[in-house]
């Protein structure tokens, strides 16, 4: 499996992606908002473009959508529950069902809410494995919840599937935030030498070659996966005094996900 990440420089720093199956040459186009360097990437591989996936409804996930089937004739994908907020969606999926890109790809459908209710991930069981998270999960970071989705949602989604994914997996996200989430990670987590090692290195990276993180490393320096730290609970118990002294994770979670919004 070949996965292209294809940094488009835009306002809102997206990834584009290409999944493609190096026996046959198709391709799947994820979120393809830069629709012309997804095309012509495509094109100077000597890649075809087949199928389109969604992660979610938002509008700089879906809006090269039209451009690339228009070129390519390509099916369309996305969350089952997102047809009816997504036009012209071919296959609406449901968690666990495959998607196959040529002979040799196949990824499973995790059903992702918390950025919003309409989310879908794709896991590929490969060595290593990898996730494509859209805007669930970032390098060092998590989606915020501002439209259409639930924190509560996205903490079920974060301790009841992320975290149970093989450490080895590679995480492609569907935006470069690293610099500014580690340095959230830092705010909440001052002690936290593997971030502060991993900002220094990634803050002038070329995010057309960007780092590919794994989840042993997200596990590191990704306050979203830190619940249990006393450093991170000292830190909250300082801006809600009301907290316990030992909250239980969701709280801590929640509590993280509100200061983010604010940071």
């Amino acid at each position: 499996m070949i996965v292209e990440q294809l940094w488009t420089g835009n306002a809102w720093r997206n990834f584009n992606y290409l999944v493609v199956c190096p026996e046959t040459g198709e391709a799947l186009a994820v979120d393809p908002l830069d629709h012309e360097r997804c095309l012509a990437t495509a094109r100077d591989r000597g890649w075809e473009i087949t199928k389109i996936l969604n992660t979610h409804e938002h509008g700089d996930h879906t809006g090269g959508n039209h451009k690339v089937i228009s070129a390519t004739g390509a099916k369309l994908l996305a969350h089952v529950n997102a047809c009816d907020k997504i036009p012209g969606v071919d296959v609406g999926l449901r968690a666990g069902e495959v998607v196959k890109v040529g002979k040799t790809v196949e990824l499973e459908a995790l059903d992702t809410p918390g950025h919003t209710m309409s989310h879908v991930c794709l896991f590929a069981h490969t060595d290593p494995p990898a996730l494509i998270c859209g805007d669930t999960l970032f390098n060092a970071g998590a989606g915020n919840c501002h439209n259409g989705g639930h924190p509560d949602q996205l903490y079920q989604t974060f301790a009841g599937q992320l975290a149970g994914l093989p450490d080895t997996t590679k995480v492609y996200p569907g935006h470069d935030y690293i610099a500014n989430n580690l340095l959230f990670t830092l705010d909440r987590e001052p002690t936290n030498q593997a971030a502060r090692s991993l900002l220094a290195a990634v803050e002038k990276q070329d995010t057309s070659r960007a780092l590919v993180t794994n989840l042993a490393l997200e596990k590191e320096v990704n306050t979203f996966f830190r619940l249990y730290s006393p450093t991170v609970i000292a830190g909250l118990r300082e801006v809600y005094p009301d907290l316990p002294e030992a909250p239980d994770e969701k709280t801590v979670f929640l509590k993280l996900r509100e200061l983010r919004n604010q940071w």
